[in-house]
């Protein structure tokens, strides 16, 4: 049976009260396809039985598995290259520079999905600079989905999503065959950690950062939810770090961050509090 209007309201309700995302009713469409393993895996079968069972709210995991399937997945290696360039030819060498006596740098990729983010700030490390090779070197990927990050850990792509913005040098270097799939070579993993994180409910990290990447993370967020989550990485953020918002997002907080502009792309200094 298909889902009803009411259904479908309460199902946004849900996705909404677990994940902060506000889904549009114009995508209500989606449900029925994404929803369908769930439907099958939880034996409930229909959306309807779905909503009854989420509506006795017996089984929080329910909720939850909604609220990571209807989440947003699209990644890819080095999605909008500008970032990455801005990366490799300004940020990291000037945080690196500002580390000399410690030794030690921490980016934290948000939103990760299936690890390509967070593996391509490794490759990017690993390519070009060779100097960190004896220090303390980690990437944190974080995501709300448990199917996700499980993904993320093994490392492991098919051909058509290695295909989608990888360089071909970098493929030759960083993957390697691994029966139909490819996967992330040794030396890339090892400066790599992914665990389940809902940016609006948490736990968030605690560490310091030199470096937070939030893209494409918060367009679907209420204004509270930003709000709290950029003050959140306000706080974890080193004085001279960085924030990567997507493209098309600014923070809530101008009096916190300041834009820079460098060719192309743009980044966030956190600005010291009056």
């Amino acid at each position: 049976m298909s889902g009803t209007n009411v259904d479908f309201a309460y199902l946004r309700a849900v996705v909404l009260e677990e994940s902060a995302n506000v889904l549009d009713l114009s995508r209500d469409y989606l449900f029925e396809s994404r929803l369908q393993d769930l439907l099958i895996a939880s034996g409930l079968m229909t959306l309807d039985r779905l909503v009854a069972a989420l509506r006795l709210r017996l089984d929080p995991a329910l909720r939850r598995s909604v609220a990571e399937t209807m989440t947003i997945k699209e990644t890819s290696f080095f999605r909008d290259s500008s970032p990455f360039d801005l990366l490799e030819e300004d940020l990291l060498p000037g945080i690196i520079r500002n580390r000399e006596a410690a030794r030690r740098l921490r980016l934290w990729s948000a939103a990760c999905s299936s690890g390509q983010e967070p593996y391509s700030l490794a490759m990017v490390i690993r390519e070009h600079f060779h100097q960190l090779n004896d220090w303390e070197v980690e990437v944190t990927g974080t995501d709300i989905s448990q199917e996700m990050i499980r993904r993320a850990r093994a490392g492991r792509y098919a051909r058509r999503e290695w295909n989608r913005g990888l360089p071909s040098h970098y493929r030759l270097r960083y993957l390697q065959p691994s029966g139909d799939e490819w996967e992330v070579t040794p030396d890339v993993k090892q400066i790599c950690r992914f665990y389940q994180c809902n940016l609006c409910e948490g736990p968030l990290p605690l560490e310091k950062y030199d470096g937070i990447l939030l893209r494409n993370v918060m367009l679907y967020f209420p204004d509270e939810a930003r709000r709290q989550l950029l003050l959140h990485v306000y706080r974890i953020l080193r004085p001279d770090g960085f924030l990567i918002l997507g493209s098309g997002e600014q923070p809530a907080l101008p009096e916190l961050f300041q834009a820079e502009l460098k060719g192309s792309a743009c980044y966030y200094r956190p600005l010291p509090l009056a």
